[in-house]
């Protein structure tokens, strides 16, 4: 389709260009870990956001048909940990290559007094209280109260832009 016409996507292939269009958002790369019933399971996801500073908050959006989802309609607490620039082994864990118990294995790993998992060495770690789950669509959008922040140093967070991964490095002005 070329860049002048309208309209910008046919029906028949607005599917196909969304998804084209998504590909050059690049995003920052995290594991969404929790645990349930002593079942603990996390995954890999982009689609995270801030949500309000009052009350400190963010949206996570999650498809429906994963494990993650599912532990979340009962599970009450989470963790956002935002991957470092050296971490892309541990977004490809998470991103369902292994089994979920198995992902643990690999990383720097501690736990919250409740027993969420966290990266011990993580860019940073977001705990949240789960404050809403909001189903539209194929995904469940994710609503969390900010408890609890870890602030590592280095700022060099991973990134995922059209199917791979990349590094932000900051330019001073």
């Amino acid at each position: 389709m070329s860049e002048s016409t309208w309209p910008v996507a046919v029906p028949a292939s607005l599917n196909a260009d969304f998804r084209a269009a998504m590909r050059r958002f690049a995003a920052t790369v995290t594991v969404l870990t929790t645990v349930d019933a002593g079942r603990r399971h996390g995954m890999t996801a982009t689609s995270m956001t801030s949500l309000s500073m009052d009350p400190p908050s963010l949206i996570v959006c999650l498809n429906r048909k994963t494990l993650l989802n599912d532990m979340m309609q009962s599970a009450r607490q989470f963790c956002v940990n935002v991957l470092a620039s050296d971490q892309a082994n541990l977004s490809a864990a998470f991103s369902g290559g292994m089994p979920s118990e198995e992902r643990f294995s690999i990383g720097n790993w501690a736990y919250t007094p409740e027993g969420i998992p966290y990266i011990a060495d993580a860019q940073t770690n977001i705990f949240c209280r789960k404050a809403s789950a909001i189903p539209y669509g194929t995904h469940t959008i994710l609503i969390g109260d900010v408890e609890g922040v870890i602030i590592r140093d280095a700022v060099a967070p991973l990134v995922y832009h059209d199917a791979g991964y990349g590094v932000v490095r900051r330019s001073d002005h």
